[in-house]
């Protein structure tokens, strides 16, 4: 068969998405900057790396404002439901729902759409740095090198978010000067080792933090954490192993083991709390924050979605009384803050600063907030660390005012007769890492969540990634010992045998760990594609095969296993919930294929348009960025 080569000239683009409308800013202070003629712009490093910080933005708001996108990697995995209960669109019967010309890019629904369109912005924004790398003045070697491996790692980024999200997607690698619609899906794992070439020269030439990169830029550290993960991907799991050891072991980086910080004189907390606590993450003392979502309230440039709301989207709907009855049969709560009036009198027990008004629209399941706490001493779920509705206390003064005995006692699910005194346990009953989720919110009466920063790397996913590197290569006891210091550092004395560890209790270590850091979906699907390449079993034995992953694979497993919504079809006010094996992976945009007239994006198995298919480009390694080879022609 003759095969037609391709230049790869061209960006992928939803129409408009091809003109420069962004701002940038000097990491946290403003400093808008003309996108609109890059012939003047892109000239020299500063230029260049305004195009970067553009990416450090937009992948910032993953993690911002309401109804950030991370849900949606939550709740479609084994850890957390969406909880939203008083209306319809919320994504819960995922079958029925999740279709390709569904709105799936909503606050209200879901934001799978979003990976898609901003993941090709940021990639845009890598590419026109890229492709004018050598237009650019440059002191030296070094600093070209280094603004080169961070463009090569935002790209690097998204494509192994794409690849796991949405399986094969077109590869693009250079800056597009007018509009195509004649894009072709790639290979996902060609599009991999496109990434681990590109990552192995960041890992190389990015600085590092010691040398002076700024708290929330890309730094030496962070590329070598990504490498680990595509090494993963491809099943390197000597260089997924060295890649890690390279943070590891780089003299800089170590887990905090010890008190620091804000809270450090205080008795009554740990190194866990110290760890999440929004002041201490960027601290220099802090040397397990490899990469920092940096925000801050005088100097970020998009308002509301620069607030990280993590309150409002995460903790349940407490505050609602006529959910929370008392014993008595009456309204048990307010989440109005100290001072302000509910029912005619004002409130004095305030629980709404400290803890936030939660909606409940991140829905932890069982398996994630009871059932995988195995030891007593985990700091991660220990009280005053980990909040249990019970904790909380009836506070309407309104109960006070009558002479009620339940005002300032604990909260109760059953009274003494068995009778349920929640009316909405999905949305308005389940516990939450206070510890993590609280981030000060003093200008709202009604706390979400404020500015802050958020962890997008640390070196806690470093030793859980290199565990499972050598799970991978039967190294068993240099798994569990990874496994182990995250334990240990958290408290545990119930710690793991060689013989206990598999990606069960790995995944079960990374859901105790991670909650909100790790894209969860994300990862789940990474582990099913390698399940399904490799043909090794699971930890329950079974194995999978590639010719019919849509049908069958770890991810659905995993989803059922542990997920009691979906697996017993628990029935909410609009819907039932349901899962699918096919929704490992996410339906490609509909107005992504339909807008792309001469060319051809395949829909994945399951989803209306999915007959459609053309086998995909593949990349091959070449002179420049390579060649994109069509086994079509």
């Amino acid at each position: 068969m003759i095969m037609k080569k391709y230049s790869i000239i061209s960006i992928f683009t939803l129409v408009m998405v091809l003109m420069w409308t962004s701002c940038s800013e000097d990491y946290l202070t403003p400093k808008p900057l003309s996108f609109y003629a890059p012939e003047n712009t892109f000239i020299n490093e500063e230029g260049l790396n305004a195009a970067l910080v553009a990416c450090l933005r937009n992948s910032r708001h993953e993690l911002y404002g309401d109804g950030m996108p991370m849900i949606t990697e939550h709740i479609f995995s084994d850890v957390a439901v969406e909880g939203t209960t008083d209306k319809t669109g919320p994504a819960m019967d995922l079958p029925a729902q999740i279709l390709p010309d569904a709105n799936n890019n909503s606050a209200d629904r879901n934001r799978i759409s979003w990976y898609w369109q901003e993941g090709y912005y940021r990639i845009k924004y890598a590419n026109t740095v890229i492709s004018r790398i050598d237009v650019a003045d440059w002191k030296s070697d070094a600093d070209r090198n280094n603004i080169l491996g961070k463009a090569y790692f935002h790209r690097a980024r998204v494509y192994y978010r794409l690849t796991q999200q949405f399986g094969d997607v077109p590869l693009l690698l250079e800056e597009i000067t007018s509009p195509k619609l004649d894009f072709y899906s790639c290979e996902r794992i060609s599009i991999l080792e496109k990434c681990k070439k590109d990552l192995e020269f960041a890992a190389k030439w990015v600085k590092t933090e010691a040398e002076g990169v700024p708290i929330g830029d890309i730094n030496k550290a962070a590329c070598n954490h990504l490498l680990t993960k595509v090494n993963l991907a491809l099943h390197k799991y000597d260089d997924a192993i060295a890649s890690a050891n390279a943070i590891i072991n780089d003299g800089y980086h170590h887990l905090m083991t010890e008190r620091f910080g804000i809270d450090k004189g205080d008795p009554t907390k740990n190194v866990t709390w110290d760890l999440h606590q929004v002041p201490n993450k960027s601290i220099a003392e802090n040397r397990e924050r490899i990469y920092l979502y940096t925000s801050r309230e005088e100097l970020t440039e998009d308002g509301a979605s620069e607030r990280i709301s993590m309150m409002r989207q995460c903790v349940p709907f407490w505050g609602s009384g006529a959910k929370n009855k008392t014993p008595s049969g009456k309204s048990g709560v307010t989440d109005k803050p100290i001072g302000q009036n509910n029912g005619g009198y004002p409130v004095e027990i305030d629980q709404v600063t400290p803890y936030g008004r939660g909606i409940g629209r991140c829905r932890p399941v069982p398996y994630h907030h009871t059932k995988i706490w195995t030891d007593p001493n985990d700091y991660r779920h220990a009280p005053g660390n980990w909040m249990r509705m019970e904790d909380l206390v009836y506070n309407d003064p309104v109960l006070k005012a009558q002479g009620d005995e339940w005002y300032g006692k604990n909260m109760r699910l059953y009274d003494d007769n068995g009778g349920i005194l929640c009316t909405d346990t999905i949305r308005s009953w389940f516990g939450w890492p206070h510890y993590k989720l609280f981030v000060a919110d003093p200008t709202d009466l009604t706390p979400d969540g404020g500015n802050g920063d958020w962890y997008a790397y640390r070196l806690g996913e470093t030793y859980l990634l290199r565990a499972e590197a050598y799970w991978w290569k039967g190294q068993t006891q240099e798994a569990a010992n990874d496994v182990n210091a995250i334990r240990q550092r958290a408290g545990c004395t119930i710690l793991y045998s060689a013989g206990e560890i598999n990606l069960g209790t790995i995944l079960d270590e990374r859901a105790r760990e991670l909650f909100f850091e790790e894209p969860r979906k994300t990862e789940i699907t990474r582990m099913a594609f390698m399940l399904a390449e490799s043909g090794k079993p699971n930890y329950n034995g079974k194995t999978y095969q590639m010719s019919n992953f849509s049908e069958n694979n770890f991810w659905y497993d995993r989803v059922i296993e542990k997920n009691e919504f979906y697996r017993d079809n628990v029935v909410a006010p609009h819907y039932t919930y349901r899962a699918a094996s096919w929704i490992a992976l996410w339906p490609v945009p509909a107005d992504a294929i339909n807008s792309n007239t001469l060319g051809v994006i395949n829909q994945n198995k399951g989803y209306p348009g999915a007959e459609k298919y053309r086998a995909p480009l593949r990349w091959v390694d070449g002179e420049g960025e390579g060649e994109l080879i069509d086994p079509n022609i």
